[in-house]
């Protein structure tokens, strides 16, 4: 038997009835992962607080929080997660070099101390499936138990999704596009993370 893999993003005119709150909070403009994932109406409604928690950064703030999804967006090679964090990161105060400096890693020079620990906790976490003993300690000199546990959560969740972009191959939506600097493009970033 033969299947047709490709998905595409579900218009919303198409979604379930049990989905039109989060249609509604959209103000009726989804984003493509949320239409991806209207295919899957009961996975987008138990999804959607997560969403929502995690897209401010949780305890961490929306700074530290774009910084967990950034770095776990160029492990994950995605560059619709790239592209749509550029612009939010950019929406919170991280600098274009800043988030250039995110593909450095946590030892980059430029990162106060805090900073450097969340990017190595990524790291670890992606490498190890679990922040080391040492690294878990330094962050508890900036961090709460709360706020480790949400830069553990934080990648998670973007880790799924960055499965989903990557097996369906989500494009990036068009306003988030044309609201990127120009050096941010999907060639280049694809470029310095081939799939």
């Amino acid at each position: 038997m033969t299947y047709d893999l490709s998905v595409k993003p579900l218009a919303v005119e198409h979604w379930d009835d049990s989905l039109s709150h989060i249609a509604a909070e959209m103000k009726g403009k989804p984003l493509n992962v949320h239409k991806l994932m209207a295919h899957h109406p009961e996975l987008l409604q138990a999804w959607w607080n997560f969403r929502n928690y995690s897209i401010t950064g949780g305890a961490l703030g929306k700074r530290n929080g774009e910084l967990v999804i950034l770095r776990i967006a160029l492990h994950m090679k995605a560059w619709y997660e790239w592209g749509s964090h550029v612009e939010r990161s950019l929406a919170c105060g991280l600098s274009p070099e800043e988030i250039e400096r995110v593909k450095c890693g946590g030892e980059a020079p430029g990162w106060d101390a805090s900073e450097r620990l969340i990017l190595v906790a990524v790291d670890e976490l992606v490498a190890n499936h679990r922040i080391s003993p040492d690294t878990h300690a330094a962050l508890r000199e900036y961090f709460s138990l709360q706020q480790v546990m949400d830069i553990i959560a934080i990648h998670g969740m973007y880790v799924i999704l960055a499965c989903m972009i990557n097996t369906w191959g989500l494009e990036l939506d068009e306003h988030i596009q044309a609201g990127l600097p120009q050096t941010v493009t999907q060639d280049t970033f694809e470029q310095e993370y081939p799939r």
